[in-house]
């Protein structure tokens, strides 16, 4: 009798096994995902292979994604929203599609200027808008601040994108939070008299008109520099090899910040997986992959970055909360109409 309890003993203690090893097997997460798929999805790859996780990936626009989260209202099965710049977060946020996230991780790993003060989204990764400058015509040491860029001798010589691009506004944004809405207003106005053509084209697209000599100063995400520089192709690295960067207000408050972030879906079927995502996303192998795969900066202190982030040097950060720029966001994009930037 003790022989068959135990071989039933046994034999439950497998079946138990199975059957965890099969719904472990089964769980997954619905990530929606503004970034370019080959940004994300290698990974969210790693992350599956290490969890068990599924990962289902819908790539899209991030207004895109938010009109399609609330179409789909309550019956909606997004778990992860990925995104890139703390305003569509903040969007999103305000259109109630997220929830807030009970993670000591998170909370541990995330400094708090770079989440939401509800713990409704949380950066993956950083990166800064930077001048960059035509190394032949331009001396760095006439260069200090973003708010020396209105100086009107730089007329004709600065290349930007259009006023709906969200980095230009959350740039805007943060002026705004600094300096004052009036004060602001008069830079924008002074800035695009400075001008050298219509906003056109994406970040790329500065950093090859300074390269060709059609400016002499751009404003630029840190992340499409480097990409240029690693670049297959060799017209790119060509260009970036003309150009250099400088970190703005170093002396003051310190060059802008941006991020890449994530934050769980208000009716998120699979809560549980979507919190584990977000914290592997902060996890040590995350945080290099970010750095060194990326050229994202890591939001976490310690961790190496790639060589061409390090070969820029150190620079100093401003530490607004970025939830401003959010706040400030409605804000910016009237005065930039009103001060024409197109």
């Amino acid at each position: 009798m003790r022989k068959v309890l135990s071989g039933l003993f046994t034999l439950t203690i497998m079946v138990l096994a199975t059957l965890s090893g099969q719904q472990a097997s089964a769980a997954e997460v619905n990530v929606y995902s503004a970034r370019e798929e080959n940004l994300i999805k290698p990974l969210l790859d790693r992350f599956s292979d290490e969890t068990g996780i599924r990962v289902n990936l819908i790539t899209a626009g991030a207004d895109e994604l938010t009109t399609r989260m609330e179409l789909e209202g309550a019956n909606s099965p997004a778990d992860v929203l990925l995104t890139v710049d703390v305003g569509r977060l903040w969007r999103a946020k305000e259109a109630d599609l997220l929830q807030s996230v009970d993670s000591d991780v998170l909370m541990r790993q995330v400094p708090s200027q770079y989440r939401d003060s509800d713990n409704q989204w949380f950066a993956a990764s950083l990166r800064s808008r930077v001048i960059v400058y035509d190394k032949e015509r331009v001396d760095p040491s006439e260069l200090s601040t973003y708010e020396a860029l209105a100086d009107p001798k730089w007329r004709g010589d600065i290349c930007v994108r259009s006023s709906s691009n969200i980095y230009n506004q959350s740039l805007v944004a943060s002026l705004v939070s600094h300096n004052g809405l009036d004060d602001t207003q008069q830079w924008a106005q002074s800035l695009v008299e400075n001008f050298a053509r219509s906003p056109q084209g994406g970040d790329r697209d500065q950093i090859a008109a300074v390269a060709i000599g059609q400016c002499q100063l751009a404003l630029v995400n840190t992340y499409y520099f480097a990409g240029m520089i690693n670049s297959t192709m060799d017209d790119q690295r060509e260009q970036a090899s003309r150009v250099a960067v400088f970190w703005p207000n170093q002396e003051g408050r310190g060059a802008h910040i941006n991020i890449s972030g994530a934050a769980v879906a208000r009716h998120a079927p699979n809560r549980q997986e979507a919190v584990q995502l977000m914290e592997y996303l902060v996890s040590d192998e995350a945080q290099e992959w970010y750095a060194e795969t990326n050229n994202e900066y890591p939001v976490r202190e310690g961790v190496p970055v790639s060589d061409t982030l390090a070969s820029w040097g150190a620079f100093k950060a401003d530490d607004l909360a970025l939830e401003q720029l959010g706040i400030h966001n409605a804000e910016a994009v009237r005065l930039m109409d009103r001060a024409g930037w197109r």
